[in-house]
């Protein structure tokens, strides 16, 4: 019983520095989707975890490439010269990413967990005090999923093979807001903000399937696990321009309006290859790689029933390639009650000369404490390193994009942190 107790422990450890380090990675990505508790070898377990993520990502020698005024009449929506604001900007906001799940073994084959997370989010809020505003004052996107997963499992060589699959449900929404026009100096100063909203909501159904194979004796495991896409082809909210207000010569002031907007994307399918393995007494080595396809999130549109120059279409520009995330590690037991882990990390950033996802480096801890053998409190962290780059014009399927604003960031710092709780009954 206590050298099964403690392979547990430090398989705990190392689920808690993926945790930790997975938590930062490209595209909309936040806590993605996890499906270790399902291997739990107990009857039956459920786990509460919660991460925080700090990303600090500063913005600097911002350019207003538009500083042309925006008249809707004539198709111009540059949103006024913003050169004598603020050249930088302090992008991004930190995050709670949260996890709740159960386990159940049914029978000596079948084991099945349901959870509830928040695999993609995000949140920039430069305000509206930088020569980008433009382009962007606050963006936000949160998501809530709820899975079902069970597998199958049978006994095969020195280990048993499991066959794996599931349904989730997800609910995506979020906003946007940016500079529409800027109307300092002029006679609207006061009455009108210039700034413009996009609020949406949707929601779909996924799938996943795997394989995985096991040999306890050795704390071994591999498993690779598909998770489908995600068609958001209910995507619905309004865009909000009651802020905007223009002067037309023969008619007087011409006031923005409130209308419904809708459109289509697809969450990211993804595949995940995971493998640990006892190396020596009391030693464990764990890896991962994988894919997200987040290259099929390019240009969002989303367009009133009837489009007029005072009802224009808009768009979610976001120009994403796949996103790849290789991470490996190593574990160790203490003694009984103790284990811990570190991870190396490196996620490919998804922008590609817009945007300022880029490659991210992190290096994960975490502590693993089973006081019993029902209970398990796992403590986990990591720093990082955001690479530096820049973002500005690029041409996609002949349509400029980025000629709004253009900018550079140097590395940045991003640090997180996970506290977990797990009950085996």
């Amino acid at each position: 019983m206590a050298r099964n107790r403690l392979k547990k422990s430090i398989l705990a450890a190392v689920a808690g520095v993926l945790v930790a380090s997975a938590a930062q990675a490209g595209g909309l990505e936040r806590s993605g989707y996890n499906i270790d508790l399902l291997f739990d070898p107990s009857d039956y377990a459920a786990e509460a975890t919660a991460t925080y993520v700090n990303p600090q990502r500063e913005l600097k020698n911002v350019v207003d490439e538009n500083p042309a005024d925006t008249n809707p009449l004539t198709g111009e929506f540059g949103g006024g010269d913003l050169s004598g604001r603020p050249n930088s900007a302090d992008d991004t906001e930190g995050y709670w990413a949260p996890r709740i799940g159960f386990k159940a073994a049914l029978g000596d084959s079948v084991d099945c967990m349901a959870d509830y997370s928040q695999p993609w989010g995000a949140h920039t809020n430069p305000g509206q005090n930088w020569a980008g505003a433009n382009n962007n004052i606050e963006t936000k996107v949160e998501s809530d999923n709820y899975a079902a997963t069970c597998s199958y499992k049978w006994d095969m060589g020195p280990g048993f093979m499991r066959i794996i699959g599931g349904v989730f449900y997800q609910e995506v929404g979020g906003f946007k807001e940016r500079l529409v026009q800027d109307y300092t100096g002029t006679a609207l100063d006061g009455i009108f903000s210039g700034v413009g909203r996009l609020e949406l909501e949707g929601h779909g159904w996924g799938w996943r399937t795997g394989a995985a194979y096991e040999i306890p004796e050795y704390a071994m495991r591999a498993s690779l696990v598909y998770n489908s896409a995600v068609d958001l082809d209910n995507l619905s909210g309004f865009i909000d321009l009651r802020q905007l207000g223009f002067i037309v010569p023969g008619v007087g002031l011409v006031t923005g309006t409130k209308y419904d907007v809708s459109g289509s994307a697809s969450m990211p399918d993804s595949l995940e290859l995971k493998v640990q393995t006892g190396i020596a007494p009391g030693w464990l080595a764990f890896g991962s790689v994988k894919w997200t396809d987040w290259s099929q999130l390019q240009v969002v549109r989303f367009c009133p029933a009837t489009v007029t120059a005072v009802t224009p279409c808009t768009s979610l520009d976001l120009l994403y390639r796949d996103g790849w995330t290789v991470t490996g590690g190593v574990g160790h037991k203490f003694n009984d009650q103790w284990s811990g882990a570190v991870s190396l990390t490196w996620d490919r950033g998804t922008s590609h000369g817009y945007g300022a996802q880029t490659d991210t480096w992190l290096l994960g801890t975490g502590v693993s404490y089973t006081p019993t053998q029902n209970v398990e409190f796992r403590v986990a962290g990591s720093v990082g390193i955001m690479t530096s780059g820049s973002s500005g014009q690029v041409t996609y399927q002949g349509e400029v994009i980025g000629d709004d604003v253009s900018y550079d960031f140097d590395n940045d710092f991003v640090g997180a942190i996970s506290t977990s709780l797990k009950v085996r009954f």
